[in-house]
């Protein structure tokens, strides 16, 4: 029957598997500008894959940025081990060409119209479709996707994540300067790229029926034409059996990155455990999810968050340690303990957006200097 809304098949994960994409910039040895050679980069590197057949480095709507990907791991250690071994690969074409490698959630003086766009059909449509807003998305982010086992756990898991969403924001805020100023906010990238018409934060669907729903109104209206169009900040990821969480901003250093992805790992296989417990699990409303999001990007680490339904408040930074001390049993479980252990360590030295303005500082708002220290930060 025409218009009959058809399933969404869910691959389903038997374990809580991990895998990792990191959106790496290119920038000029130089000038410390953005550098728009990902192609010549990419003829360079070849064609890696992981062990299980996943492309190790993709293509991204810019031709300043490369993607590094993980194949399917068991631990955080190993998917980030993956990660560095690829990084090391392009790295070593990168340096001939003139080119080092930069991640945060924006440049901090780049100017979007000097940007090239990676010609294919999806991007050509993206930007056909957005215009303005579209060549505008100078950012990069960090995804982490974990297996679920079964789709009528996603939307009970995802729904409960949207209250550790500023937790997450603020721990990797890392782009408080757009074309050469510095915005007031931690995470500028969050409220460009929720400008995309499919972006921002997801619904909170009772269950994977009404995601089968609104999937089939999105598609019928033209809205996007498969599911890849959907760039939620949390999304299912059917063909994988995974929740992708897309809420970081790029992400500076390979610790700060397996610190995150543990986080994002134990919250994810702790929630799992929660609905298989049968227990109701926390959820907040979504005026309350979209003002915590609003307060991360703007405040970061010194944002008061929104808790629980009865709108009750608290320091981020004070939520985030109790939050760190009920997943210890699940990191050590994971085998990841040593990782989640330094995401404490972040709000004491400065998420990256507090370090980036303490470099511009002490340059006198050189702002060449603060590529220069991600740049030395990604390298370590």
């Amino acid at each position: 029957m025409a218009g009959e809304i058809q399933n969404i098949e869910f691959g389903g994960s038997p374990r809580p598997t991990i895998g990792i994409e990191w959106e790496i910039a290119l920038v000029d040895k130089v000038t410390r500008d953005l550098s728009n050679t990902a192609a010549a980069v990419f003829d360079a590197v070849g064609e890696p894959k992981a062990w299980d057949g996943t492309p190790q480095v993709s293509k991204e709507l810019l031709r300043n940025t490369v993607e590094l990907v993980t194949g399917v791991h068991e631990t955080v250690g190993g998917a980030v081990e993956d990660l560095s071994g690829t990084m090391d690969k392009v790295r070593r074409v990168a340096d001939p060409l003139g080119v080092d490698l930069f991640c945060a959630g924006t440049h901090p003086f780049a100017q979007w119209s000097t940007q090239q766009l990676t010609r294919s059909a999806h991007y050509d449509e993206l930007i056909e479709r957005t215009q303005w807003w579209g060549r505008q998305m100078m950012i990069w982010g960090v995804h982490v996707h974990v297996g679920v086992s079964h789709r009528e756990k996603v939307f009970p898991i995802l729904n409960a994540l949207l209250t550790t969403y500023p937790h997450l924001l603020a721990l990797s805020a890392s782009s408080p300067m757009w074309a050469g100023s510095d915005t007031g906010y931690a995470s500028n990238r969050t409220l460009m790229f929720q400008q995309l018409p499919t972006a921002g934060l997801p619904f909170q669907f009772e269950n994977w029926r009404q995601f089968e729903s609104f999937v089939h109104d999105e598609i019928k209206t033209g809205v996007f034409e498969h599911l890849g169009g959907l760039h939620w900040d949390i999304r299912p990821a059917p063909k994988w059996g995974t929740i992708e969480v897309r809420i970081c901003d790029g992400v500076p250093s390979r610790a700060e990155l397996a610190a995150l992805a543990a986080l994002i790992h134990c919250l994810v296989v702790d929630l799992d455990a929660r609905v298989e417990r049968g227990e109701d699990l926390i959820v907040l409303p979504p005026w309350h999810v979209q003002e915590n999001k609003w307060r991360a990007a703007r405040y970061g680490l010194d944002a008061i968050v929104i808790t629980d339904a009865d709108s009750n408040e608290r320091l981020v930074t004070d939520d985030l340690m109790d939050l760190l001390n009920r997943l210890e049993p699940t990191a050590a479980r994971l085998g990841c303990a040593d990782e989640l252990a330094a995401v404490a360590e972040i709000p004491k030295r400065g998420a990256s957006y507090q370090r980036q303005r303490r470099v511009a500082a002490q340059a006198q708002g050189d702002l060449v200097a603060v590529v220069d220290a991600l740049v030395k930060e990604l390298a370590q």
